[in-house]
């Protein structure tokens, strides 16, 4: 060791000693039992939009090319000064060699440990109702983005819910802008060293007193990445959870089909899973299990025979309603057919909802002292409200419903702010999920993959989860706490986002969720966008890359009920809450 001290205090440049000194500590003080891999060398970020600037770490671009993100192998330059259009520049790992660049063949690069000072940009905004949670979607890379998120939200975090790459794939995923094959002899290390660097900052921004880390992975890293969280959660318990997302299966050549994938859940703290009045083996459902049948409200507008306005004039009246409560303030007199619904003027603060069937003046379901009865018990809710069309989904519960909340067969849990009850069947009985979940609606195939599909018709993302999946897993941690923060910082298709909307309509929660993602292009875009001439910077590039292109326009489809183009988005979502998707 004498010697080899000797030989690194030789080394000329301070900045290589101290590098040198250091990673002989870390070789030193490696573990030599648990989970033992290579921690490789700091990943590094290209960042083509910088000014370069004396003393800055660059690459040189490939000879040639003009892509910002394609640069040679020489490595990694100091430089040293600037003038007349050239660049001194000074190689990082050998002080006695330095060149001579054209300053516009440079591109800027930052290592992990070099100081980064991330500032956020708004770019864009959806804005529902003023009084709703404020979600957040950073369009940036991720391991930068949780060391700016500690400013506001160390320990502050209460769910962070993960899907990273699974390693499973050619161009699965990048390590310092390079794929890792499924032919590198490196690439369980490499995918460890990316992983621990964020799960130790994910850490940090978990509430040390009671919060919960949810990662899916496949059986190729789940063994290495319970090692890890071990190591680093050392203090926390840990649990895999087996979920059923490929009923159909998945090949694997000669060996068995797969139809799961894995959550590796690290409990914090007092942290624990909830109970449920699901199955989450699947067996056969209860009469009244809450996938089977969850009380439904029916629609107010009457839609069957005689559903025009002519066919009952007596039940055309108007409701006035709050659009940013959606709380029913009054139920308006009825008025006969040859009066203009236009001349009813609805009190300040609120719009006149009438009914319709499509473009036409329809009926309500019930008569009006019916209707003010219904408000007065909480039998009326309001969905989404278009106070253009002076329209909104008006819900009720029938009188059949009132008969079982009577005889006991529904349960009444409380009030929505709305006013409006909050009614479940009184026989369901909470239990404690199991660790292996079996459920039709996890399908990633039926309810990811079909439902983004909904959502953004024509465009394509690999393996989304199914959003009802990340639902179910949030509730477990979350469903008590309506001012939860949740995180995801793999963010993919924005699913996380829009399962914690749906847990704010349940129960009228504040649930804030925060996605980060980077603007990646798929490798077959990236090769067609370089052979049309655009790069990493171009708009027509960072117009398809995943932020803008999928992550971006999916939550705000989810939150409006549109698709881009501006189209109601078909369908309705099943199983807990059942709506039409339009809604939003």
């Amino acid at each position: 060791m004498a010697h080899l001290d000797n030989l690194i205090d030789s080394v000329q440049d301070p900045d290589l000693r101290n590098a040198l000194q250091n990673e002989v500590r870390k070789v030193l003080s490696n573990r030599q039992f648990g989970l033992v891999f290579n921690p490789h060398k700091p990943e590094s970020i290209l960042l083509p939009g910088f000014k370069v600037r004396r003393g800055d770490k660059v690459r040189v671009l490939s000879e040639g090319s003009s892509d910002r993100s394609e640069t040679d192998d020489s490595g990694v330059w100091i430089v040293l000064n600037i003038k007349d259009g050239a660049a001194t520049l000074r190689s990082k790992t050998d002080v006695e060699i330095t060149r001579d660049v054209p300053h516009d063949r440079l591109v800027v690069v930052r290592e992990f440990g070099d100081p980064i000072f991330p500032g956020l940009k708004s770019t864009d905004r959806i804005e529902r109702a003023s009084d709703k949670p404020w979600h957040a979607l950073i369009n940036g890379e991720n391991f930068h983005a949780l060391q700016a998120l500690l400013y506001p939200y160390e320990g502050k975090v209460d769910a962070i819910y993960i899907d990273p790459p699974y390693n499973t794939r050619d161009k699965d995923w990048k390590y310092n802008n390079d794929y890792v094959d499924t032919t590198d002899p490196y690439k369980h290390s490499k995918w460890l060293s990316m992983m621990e660097r964020r799960l130790r900052l994910a850490k940090r921004l978990l509430d040390p007193t009671r919060s919960a880390l949810v990662i899916t992975i496949d059986e190729k890293e789940i063994h290495r990445l319970a090692l890890l969280t071990g190591q680093i959660f050392g203090d926390s318990e840990i649990q895999m959870v087996t979920s059923v997302i490929n009923p159909m299966g998945s090949r694997r050549g000669a060996q068995f089909s797969r139809v799961e994938e894995y959550l590796l859940v690290i409990f914090i703290g007092d942290q624990s899973a909830s109970d449920t009045t699901i199955d989450m083996l699947g067996r056969e459902r209860r009469a009244n299990s809450s996938e089977g049948t969850a009380v439904r409200w029916t629609p107010l507008n009457r839609d069957g025979n005689g559903w025009q306005r002519a066919a009952r004039p007596n039940m055309f009246y108007p409701l006035f309603v709050d659009p940013d409560t959606k709380i029913v303030r009054e139920v308006g007199e009825s008025i006969p057919l040859n009066v203009d619904r236009s001349t009813i003027q609805p009190p300040e603060g609120t719009i006149a909802v009438w009914p319709f069937k499509g473009d036409e003046e329809a009926r309500w379901q019930v008569g009006r002292d019916t209707c003010i009865d219904l408000l007065a018990r909480g039998l009326i809710t309001v969905g989404r409200v278009q106070p253009e069309r002076n329209s909104a989904t008006v819900k009720y519960l029938t009188s059949g419903a009132q008969e079982r909340i009577t005889n006991g067969q529904y349960r009444v849990d409380g009030k929505r702010p709305d006013g409006s009850l909050i009614v479940v069947t009184s026989s369901e009985i909470a239990m404690r999920p199991a660790s292996v979940w079996n459920l039709s609606s996890h399908s990633a195939r039926d309810h990811g993959s079909a439902l983004l599909s909904k959502l953004l018709p024509g465009r394509d993302f690999p393996f989304p989860k199914s959003l009802y999946a990340v639902e179910d897993t949030l509730r477990f941690f979350v469903g008590d706490n309506p001012n939860a923060l949740v995180l995801d910082f793999f963010a993919g298709s924005g699913t996380t986002a829009h399962a914690v909307a749906r847990l704010n309509r349940q129960d009228a929660g504040r649930r804030r969720c925060i996605l980060v993602t980077n603007n990646e292009v798929s490798p077959d875009e990236s090769k067609q966008l370089r052979s049309d001439g655009h790069y990493p910077g171009d708009p027509s590039w960072e117009a398809l890359g995943i932020c803008e292109y999928i992550t971006k326009p999916r939550v705000r489809a989810a939150f409006t009920g549109e698709t881009p183009d501006g189209k109601p988005i078909e369908g309705e979502y099943k199983f807990v809450d059942e709506f039409p998707m339009s809604e939003g």
